[in-house]
């Protein structure tokens, strides 16, 4: 992560908008840990938070608004078929697909937590053909969670650079085991929800 630190200097905001913009149209790129770099040198008053934040949270909308756009416009044959050399396969993009016409705006919001979905979503649901607004919202929602998340995270410890690096593996394993519980736990109170006003 030390390395990032150089580059976040130099580059700085602009830099930081256009590496997570282009992480969530698919390119591998490291969004997250840019961040979580960025907000730590705002600890050392080397930047300012709210510009990490509010740069993050932008692209990251932005991005996968784009996402969705070409995931609309241009249908799943050709993203797969040009997206191939980025990793974007047929299986990948199906996966998403399916998850997303499954659980939608739920999927949609807590996606930035998971590397495959974080660089597929807003594709992907382009491509299933959810609701723009619906996706928007969902979108925003899980952007925030997610900037929020390790800015503040990164921006509390950023005065000790040598604690970052493991707290971005704990908290990346934490988050593969707590966001899935999340998810289950609001998919089965919608269900009970639903079934509740059913049975009325």
């Amino acid at each position: 992560m030390s390395h990032l630190e150089p580059l976040v200097r130099e580059f700085g905001l602009p830099g930081l908008f256009i590496d997570v913009m282009l992480e969530a149209l698919g390119l591998p790129l490291p969004g997250e840990t840019l961040i979580i770099v960025a907000s730590g040198l705002a600890a050392l008053g080397q930047m300012n938070i709210m510009a990490v934040a509010l740069t993050a949270f932008a692209a990251a909308v932005v991005g996968d608004n784009i996402g969705y756009l070409i995931g609309r416009k241009l249908g799943r044959p050709l993203i797969v078929r040009h997206g191939s050399r980025f990793g974007i396969t047929h299986d990948r993009l199906a996966a998403a697909e399916d998850l997303i016409q499954k659980r939608g705006p739920i999927v949609v919001a807590f996606a930035r937590f998971f590397v495959l979905l974080r660089q597929l979503n807003g594709i992907a649901a382009g491509c299933a053909g959810m609701h723009w607004l619906r996706f928007l919202a969902a979108n925003m929602v899980g952007a925030a969670m997610w900037v929020g998340l390790w800015s503040s995270l990164a921006y509390h410890f950023g005065k000790d650079t040598s604690i970052l690096p493991r707290i971005w593996h704990q908290l990346s394993a934490i988050a593969m085991i707590a966001v899935p519980a999340i998810i289950l736990v609001l998919a089965i109170a919608a269900l009970l929800f639903w079934w509740r006003r059913r049975s009325r």
